[in-house]
């Protein structure tokens, strides 16, 4: 009966691992490359990044977005970040007259522009999109995420292969013979490092699996909290076009008042709504905490820049928080670099097993 049960798992890590090997190569290659995105992005474009000279005063931010109206065209700002860090530029992505979405780095001590591009030319967005979904949108969101559900089942029937008959073969099945033939050592780094890569390789996969499906993400939520995920959190927008208001300290004022209802060391990220009914979303992230994407949310009326609601990152549920928390463990950053070179080198390791996997199954083929 075990032989029959350990026999068809094999046989579905096998198809299973065929059918799906190219996509689980092409995910864990830009998975490690996208794990230090931030560290790659700003060494290969340190304008987009970091100021040459550190002044004594900074421009408003309405200064930089009437710069982007006036000499780049641009006819609607979606969002703009700014960063503690005083060598840090202000980045803006905004939407020309052609709908095409732009990406901005200002020097936020003399307000001039230091680089700007087309966010769909920038690599790292071209990367996440071939991550997530292959560059074919929903469908390929699809197909990423039913290989990824797959990769998990490959992990848990890699135990149980890998699992020995007898606990005296347990070293054997915990070291690798170097000195043995090309198939003994591709069959031993393929199960072996499997073994001592499971647990991190299952943690990137489950929780990749939130950013592919919402019956995911909202069983997260509902095992956290105990209950059904509440409907979107988005505040509505109350009022019309004020005639009166002073558009020359509309987005500053918004960065003031976030930062002294908040008044921890953080970044802030101002989220522009898509539609005419939602409020401005603004964001600060608490530097002060040890675990990344602690961000508490302000909201603000996108005509008058008044503020409508505060929601302190103690109020969300933990359902919200485990939220929140998926793409800092996805990407390995929730403990800093310690994290990020597990992450990274778990990701490189899983680029060889369709490759070391295939010549397992070719091996045996032949013989």
């Amino acid at each position: 009966m075990k032989k029959t049960f350990k026999k068809n798992i094999g046989l579905l890590h096998l198809w299973l691992g065929l059918g799906s090997g190219l996509i689980v190569f092409i995910a864990a290659l830009t998975g490690s490359l996208l794990v230090f995105e931030k560290e790659i992005d700003q060494l290969v474009n340190p304008e987009f990044y970091n100021v040459s000279t550190i002044g004594n005063t900074k421009k408003t931010i309405d200064f930089c977005t009437d710069v982007l109206e006036k000499q780049y065209s641009i006819k609607k700002i979606t969002r703009i970040y700014t960063f503690n860090d005083p060598a840090r530029t202000i980045q803006i992505i905004a939407k020309d007259a052609d709908k095409k979405a732009q990406f901005f780095s200002f020097d936020p001590y003399t307000g001039k522009v230091l680089a700007n591009t087309p966010q769909e030319s920038r690599f790292f967005v071209f990367l996440l999109s071939l991550h997530r979904q292959l560059l074919l949108g929903d469908s390929g969101k699809i197909i990423m995420g039913t290989s990824c559900l797959i990769f998990v089942f490959m992990l848990l029937s890699g135990i149980v292969l890998w699992w020995p008959k007898k606990i005296k073969n347990l070293k054997q099945r915990l070291t690798v013979k170097w000195k043995a033939s090309f198939k003994r050592v591709n069959w031993d780094f393929h199960s072996t490092f499997g073994f001592y890569s499971f647990l991190i390789l299952l943690i990137i996969s489950l929780s990749g699996l939130n950013f592919a499906f919402d019956w995911f993400q909202n069983g997260i939520v509902y095992l956290a909290d105990g209950s059904k995920p509440k409907l979107s959190a988005k505040v509505k927008n109350p009022t019309k076009i004020d005639p009166k208001l002073d558009k020359t300290t509309f987005y500053q004022s918004i960065y003031d008042k976030t930062d002294s209802i908040f008044p921890y060391t953080g970044n802030i990220q101002i989220r522009m709504p898509i539609d005419t009914i939602n409020s401005i979303t603004v964001l600060k992230e608490n530097l002060e905490k040890t675990i990344p994407f602690q961000s508490s949310a302000a909201y603000f009326d996108k005509y008058t820049a008044k503020n409508i609601e505060v929601r302190p990152y103690e109020s969300f549920s933990n359902g919200d928080k485990l939220k929140r928390l998926m793409y800092p463990i996805h990407t390995g950053s929730i403990y800093g670099y310690t994290t990020k070179i597990i992450a990274f080198l778990v990701c490189l390791f899983a680029v060889t097993l369709p490759i070391t996997g295939l010549l397992i199954w070719l091996g045996r083929k032949k013989k």
